[in-house]
């Protein structure tokens, strides 16, 4: 069964992208269309699994992967199987249409900063961590609605399925209640599926402009990230960090750049969100069904721990 939302087209990569998609992600420019027929072929068999097939949702799992099509397959499967294990973020009020969500972008919590065309870094995006109404919205729905950007990244952003995601937490502004709203182990778990379920890399959680009184607090806050995911977590009470992560002309002009301003970010946010109603319309009917025979009783008992199912994985025979 094809693609409800097909946008079938494989983008060619700027040269300067795809030099880095060659020596590093082990990209075969003339071999990418037969490489999603491949991962594509194999989805459309698994009895239990209902997923986007995409051209370039594939390719964004390839190059995560490195062009290794079993562990693109492993890691497919997981971005549809751990969702379950996170219902506070995968739930219905994941779609475009979603009045909470729109409101969360329009508030400027969430900001993807528009990079240059010649640029080969990584993405960017600003979490105003400050910025939201504690006594309307939870962390969990700020959580949410970065991650629909996440997977519009995996469709369209190049920077981000070769180079990677930086993320920066920016707390100026948070308030006792803003840092007790923050659920840091929900953050943990959705930073671990992150980095094994999504195809994109993370390279980078920097939390800038952190309350000197609360720094070492915020330190204790890596405690709750697995050790992979520990080492990329930066803390900083510095008021000029932010220009040692990003080029300033990438900011918007309330952090001191000429990229606009937070509303004409949030403006342009908001109308890309709407673009993909129909996908995430569409995913709400995605993943895997609760009879997962080829994953035994144990997987099935483990749904529930996030780190469980991630076990169960590395057991997982892929045909």
């Amino acid at each position: 069964e094809r693609e409800l939302f097909d946008m079938s087209s494989i983008r060619p990569l700027n040269p300067a992208l795809q030099a880095i998609a060659i020596k590093e992600l082990n990209e075969v420019p003339h071999r990418v269309p037969q490489d999603i027929e491949a991962l594509r072929e194999w989805i459309l068999k698994q009895p239990n699994l209902r997923a986007c097939t995409d051209d370039q949702f594939l390719l964004a799992f390839l190059r995560g992967t490195k062009f290794s099509l079993e562990r693109a397959k492993e890691k497919f499967l997981r971005f549809y199987m751990l969702r379950a294990s996170i219902p506070e973020v995968f739930n219905d009020r994941r779609l475009a249409t979603d009045p909470q969500v729109l409101d969360i972008i329009k508030m400027g919590v969430i900001l993807r900063l528009p990079l240059d065309l010649d640029d080969t870094g990584p993405c960017v995006t600003i979490i105003r961590a400050g910025a939201y109404d504690t006594r309307k919205y939870k962390f969990e729905d700020i959580i949410r609605v970065g991650s629909m950007f996440g997977e519009i990244m995996m469709f369209e952003d190049e920077n981000a399925t070769v180079s990677g995601y930086v993320e920066i937490m920016d707390m100026a502004g948070v308030s006792g209640a803003h840092l007790f709203a923050l659920q840091p182990q929900l953050l943990s778990k959705f930073s671990t599926y992150a980095d094994e379920a999504m195809p994109t890399r993370q390279k980078g959680i920097n939390f800038i402009n952190v309350p000197p009184a609360f720094e070492s607090g915020f330190n204790s806050l890596r405690s709750f990230f697995p050790v992979k995911i520990k080492s990329r977590v930066s803390v900083s009470s510095d008021p000029e960090a932010m220009f040692q992560l990003v080029r300033r002309e990438y900011l918007p002009k309330e952090y001191g750049g000429s990229a606009g301003t937070i509303q004409d970010i949030s403006e342009s946010m908001a109308a890309k969100i709407s673009s993909y109603g129909p996908y995430f319309q569409a995913s709400l009917n995605f993943g895997m069904e609760e009879r997962l025979s080829e994953f035994g009783d144990q997987a099935r008992h483990e749904q529930s721990s996030l780190f469980g199912s991630m076990g169960s994985f590395r057991k997982l025979e892929i045909d």
